[in-house]
C-alpha cells in the first residue's frame, strides 16, 4: 500500500508541475483565436463598415501581427524551458574561491556569487533569479533573454488582446448597465451554468475578462523585471536592496541580454551571446546590505523582542 501510494502520489505532483504550462497554453492559444475571429468575421460591428474601414488588407495586418506575437511567445518559451540554468556541467572554478562563493551542502559544491539552490528544480542554479510555477523551471543565467522576451510579446500580446475585446465590453453594456451585464462580465461561469447564457455569449465573456486580468498581471511582472534589468539586480538581491552588479544602464543591457541587446528581443532566433559565464561578475558596490536596511531590520528585532 505504501508503494502504491508513493506512485500516485509521484504522478500527481508531476501532473501538478506540468498543469501551469498546460493552462498557459491553452488560454494562450483560446485568446489567439477569440481574437483572430472578432478580426476576421465580427469586427466591425455595422455591416456599411466591413468594405471600408475594415478592409481585408487591414484584416490581414491585423492577422499578421497577431501570429508574430503567437510565435514569439511559444519559440520564447519553448527555449526558455529548454535552457538549463543550473549549474550541471559547468566547470565552476580553480582552486582559490573570492568573495561571495558559498558552499551548497545539498549540491555538495561550491557555488559563485548570485548562485543559490532552488527547492524545485533540486539544483543550484546560476544567477538566479526565482522559480517561474507558470513554467515550472528556475530563472536564471542563460535563460533570462528568453524569459523577459517572453514576457514582453505576452504583455504587448494582452493589451492587443484587450483593445480588440473592447468591442465585446460595448456590446455587452450597450443595452444599459443592467444586472444582467454586470454578472455576465464578473462570473461568467455561473450566468452559463444557470442558463441565463448562450454558450457563445460566456466564451466571448470569459475571455475578454481573461485578457483584461491577465494584462493587469503580465504587466506587474513585466514592469517588476525591467525595473530590475535597468538597475542590474536579480529578485532575490532586491529583496536585501544590494546592488553591488549594477554596470549602468545599457551595461545591464548588454549583460543580461548579449551582445545583440538592441535586437534580440524582436526574434529569439537571433543569435546574441551573453559576455559573461554565469561565475565571475564585476562588483561595482558592496556586497553587504545597505546600513539604513540593516538598521531598520534590527530595530525590528528590538521592537519584536521588547513586546515579548
Amino acid at each position: 500500500m505504501t508503494s502504491l501510494a508513493s506512485k500516485v502520489f509521484c504522478r500527481v505532483e508531476k501532473m501538478c508541475h506540468h498543469l501551469p504550462v498546460v493552462l498557459n497554453t491553452f488560454l494562450v492559444f483560446s485568446i489567439t483565436g477569440e481574437v483572430s475571429y472578432l478580426v476576421s468575421v465580427e469586427a466591425p460591428l455595422e455591416p456599411d463598415q466591413k468594405k471600408t474601414q475594415w478592409s481585408s488588407r487591414w484584416k490581414l495586418i491585423h492577422l499578421l501581427a497577431q501570429y508574430f506575437m503567437l510565435g514569439n511567445i511559444c519559440w520564447n518559451a519553448l527555449l526558455f524551458m529548454k535552457t538549463s540554468p543550473s549549474i550541471k556541467g559547468v566547470f565552476l572554478g580553480g582552486e582559490v574561491l573570492g568573495q561571495g562563493w558559498r558552499y551548497c551542502y545539498t549540491c555538495e559544491a561550491h557555488t559563485p556569487p548570485r548562485c543559490s539552490h532552488c527547492y524545485d528544480c533540486k539544483v543550484c542554479v546560476l544567477r538566479r533569479d526565482h522559480h517561474c510555477v507558470f513554467f515550472g523551471q528556475c530563472v536564471g543565467f542563460r535563460n533570462y533573454r528568453y524569459f523577459l522576451s517572453c514576457l514582453f510579446f505576452m504583455w504587448s500580446g494582452l493589451l492587443y488582446a484587450t483593445l480588440m475585446n473592447a468591442e465585446v465590453f460595448i456590446v455587452i453594456l450597450k443595452e444599459g448597465v443592467t444586472v444582467h451585464s454586470i454578472l455576465l462580465l464578473l462570473i461568467p461561469w455561473i450566468m452559463l451554468v444557470s442558463g441565463q447564457v448562450s454558450a457563445r455569449a460566456f466564451a466571448f465573456a470569459f475571455i475578454a475578462d481573461t485578457c483584461v486580468v491577465g494584462f493587469l498581471l503580465v504587466s506587474s511582472f513585466f514592469f517588476f523585471h525591467l525595473f530590475l534589468l535597468f538597475r542590474g539586480q536579480t529578485t532575490r538581491e532586491w529583496y536585501s536592496s544590494r546592488r553591488p552588479y549594477s554596470l549602468g544602464l545599457f551595461g545591464n543591457l548588454h549583460h543580461t541580454l548579449g551582445l545583440r541587446w538592441y535586437i534580440c528581443w524582436l526574434c529569439p532566433l537571433i543569435p546574441s551571446p551573453l559576455p559573461g559565464d554565469g561565475i565571475n561578475f564585476q562588483v561595482t558596490g558592496s556586497l553587504e546590505p545597505s546600513r539604513w536596511n540593516s538598521g531598520r531590520h534590527k530595530g525590528t528585532v528590538l521592537m519584536s523582542s521588547a513586546q515579548h
